[in-house]
């Protein structure tokens, strides 16, 4: 099919929708594509697991909550616990299936927290906005209370804390403490890069221009034909899946094991921080915000001491956590004045830039 373009729109309906219509992000998606997977190669064992395993896990739980909140307009304070119910989801199915493939129980375990999601998201067609956010978080406070309070969710082990079984793939392990760095790198990384093409289909086609009508306006979404509870209720499942499979990535994949307190409610502002500085209705920005929020950071720890060491300043590490959070803080306000649509505008206004450049407006 030939088609004409009118400035930057295209003239046909499947050219303007395409995810990625300029050769230029193709061909830059494909190098990091395939610079990621060859960090298997050069990274060393903390690169990988202290710091690419968990930024991609919490990429993939601010996209869930980015697919909420920043296209289909719904607040959401309850991340955590959502996170928390594919965790726990997921360490039942590996107990009760011993023989069952890991890769099948993480992705199985998002639909356990989908199931729970679009029970809390309910009250949604009759509240919206700080109220909304209410109900999640009361969300949060008895999904929380339930991993500790029912002994069927860790097999009567009162402390609440869930332990990742050994598990292979293919004869290699992948769970457990046997398993390696580069090994569990890749499998996450490969799950996280499929599930974000599957999300990048679902914002691109009707589903998605459903939720972006709903949040727009909801009565004029509904005046043209969307069915509101149906699309919120939608959305409320598929921004809960993507984040309890983030959940059973974080134990079984990263800490080998974690305590109930991990998906309190500091992890749902957590991720909330990450989808606000990156930005609302932006998958790229998930990964912009989880880029910030958890690994400057650990840049800064690194970097701070060899900086201030030459002039005989020592430091504690108590002392760099303090500044490391001053800092941060300090970006992170001098993002959203620069650019309140966060880091995914700022980037998009630097592409529009240099696609002109030498040559100005």
């Amino acid at each position: 099919m030939f088609y004409r373009e009118a400035g930057q729109f295209k003239t046909t309906y499947a050219a303007d929708m395409a995810i990625f219509p300029l050769r230029e992000d193709r061909i830059g998606l494909a190098v990091i594509i395939v610079c990621a997977y060859a960090l298997v190669f050069t990274g060393n064992s903390f690169l990988l697991q202290a710091v690419m395993i968990p930024f991609l896990v919490f990429s993939l739980a601010a996209i869930g909550l980015n697919l909420l909140t920043g296209y289909t307009g719904l607040l959401s304070l309850g991340t955590g616990a959502f996170m928390g119910v594919g965790a726990y989801a997921c360490y039942k199915l590996t107990t009760a299936f011993p023989g069952l493939n890991i890769i099948i129980c993480i992705l199985a375990s998002g639909l356990f927290s989908a199931a729970i999601g679009v029970l809390f998201g309910l009250p949604s067609l009759r509240i919206k906005g700080f109220y909304l956010a209410v109900a999640t978080l009361a969300a949060q406070f008895f999904l929380q209370w339930c991993f500790i309070r029912v002994p069927w969710l860790v097999n009567y082990n009162v402390s609440g804390a869930i332990e990742a079984p050994l598990r292979t793939l293919f004869g290699v392990p992948i769970v457990g403490a046997t398993a390696t760095p580069e090994t569990r790198y890749l499998v996450v990384l490969t799950l996280v890069i499929g599930l974000t093409w599957v999300a990048s289909n679902i914002v691109h086609g009707r589903i998605g221009r459903a939720w972006m009508a709903v949040r727009d306006m909801d009565i004029a979404a509904e005046l043209i034909g969307i069915r509101l509870l149906r699309t919120k209720l939608l959305a409320f499942a598929v921004s809960s899946y993507y984040c309890g499979v983030a959940g059973a990535l974080l134990v079984f994949l990263w800490y080998g094991g974690a305590e109930y307190d991990v998906f309190n409610i500091n992890q749902s502002f957590f991720i909330l921080f990450m989808v606000i500085i990156g930005g609302l209705g932006s998958l790229i920005g998930s990964f912009m915000g989880a880029a910030l929020i958890f690994i400057l950071p650990i840049i800064l720890g690194m970097v701070m001491p060899a900086i201030l060491s030459p002039f005989g300043i020592g430091i504690t590490a108590a002392t760099v956590e303090h500044l490391r959070f001053m800092i941060v803080g300090a970006l992170i306000i001098f993002f959203l004045i620069v650019e309140p649509h966060g880091l995914a505008r700022l980037w998009q206004i630097g592409k529009q830039k240099l696609r002109v450049w030498p040559f100005p407006y």
